[in-house]
């Protein structure tokens, strides 16, 4: 298969294009390199520095026959789209929608999409939040996120465009950008490693489903094969609380600090746990890192990659 990945120097899709071209396909990047690594892009894979949103990436599928899309190119801060919702708008949907015209001119056939399923819900009204759950986004990259879920059934009941959502709970491991605002683990982790004072906001007390990029990395593998169209949570249905991040990191880093609490962000989901039955059941994934497990294998990826 010739698989384009978007975004594809970036945390969770270097590490995509590194199991498709293990498996034999053969992979297209395209990346900004706004939050990409070079370091991260896989030798074996065509690179194009462009963004999603410009224009000339229909030269990309022309010089390429793309069989299958894999959509990861994202403004990815949460709290980035709340301060700059047009700048949200114009990546995450507008840029969305040129690749998937693309993918409809030059007759792609399956477009993968990296959703939320973190963001998407909203505080839920019952736990853990299954793919029926009613989608309230409180930020506008949830929006978003949403926005293009549903451009993709247009395409596919216009066009006949055949999709893959994965939506995606709060991804962490190695290659996570430790130097945003988003990616508490990954923050957590520098900080301690750099003998800096990490800053649990609020009292600590709110849960996410912590999935490992590598888990999500076999999702992506399936749903090659997937048939479509489908959405699919990637989760663990385990709720951690910061403190405990916070905690766990601290012990297998060596260190000693103590908790320290700020203000709590406005407005921030206070719980968030998803099940990940249907994609099991369909795809016979399921979540084989624990979050214990997880965290001492970020904490040695980011002490032996220090710079």
């Amino acid at each position: 298969m010739n698989i384009l990945v978007t975004g594809g120097a970036g945390f969770i899709g270097s590490q995509i294009v590194d199991a498709y071209i293990e498996k034999g396909h053969d992979v297209v990047i395209i990346d900004n390199m706004s939050t990409g690594v070079r370091e991260y892009i896989n030798p074996n894979a065509k690179f194009y520095k462009m963004d999603i949103c410009d224009e000339g990436i229909s030269e990309v599928f022309k010089e390429h026959k793309i069989d299958i899309i894999n959509h990861h190119a994202a403004q990815i801060d949460l709290r980035k789209s709340v301060d700059d919702p047009k700048f949200d708008i114009q990546v995450n949907v507008t840029g969305s929608v040129n690749i998937l015209q693309n993918a409809i001119k030059y007759k792609v056939k399956k477009v993968i999409f990296a959703s939320t399923g973190g963001a998407i819900y909203g505080e839920h009204d019952y736990f853990p939040a299954d793919e029926e759950h009613p989608v309230r986004p409180y930020a506008p990259y949830g929006i978003n996120k949403m926005t293009v879920e549903k451009y993709l059934y247009f395409y596919n009941h216009v066009y006949g465009l055949n999709y893959i959502v994965l939506r995606y709970a709060n991804v962490y491991g190695p290659r996570q950008n430790s130097k945003g605002e988003c990616g508490v683990i990954a923050i957590f982790v520098d900080k301690i490693i750099s003998g800096e004072q990490p800053l649990i906001n609020g009292d600590g007390k709110q849960t996410r489903d912590y999935v490992y990029v590598q888990d999500v990395v076999k999702a992506n593998v399936l749903a090659v094969d997937a048939k479509g169209p489908a959405t699919y949570n990637v989760a663990t249905t385990r709720e951690t609380d910061v403190n405990y991040i916070f905690d766990r990191i601290n012990h297998y880093a060596g260190t000693n600090f103590e908790e320290k609490h700020g203000p709590a962000k406005l407005g921030e989901q206070m719980r968030s746990v998803l099940s990940f039955e249907k994609i099991s059941s369909e795809l016979g994934w399921q979540p084989e890192m624990d979050i214990e497990s997880g965290l001492k294998a970020t904490t040695e990826y980011f002490r032996d990659h220090k710079k």
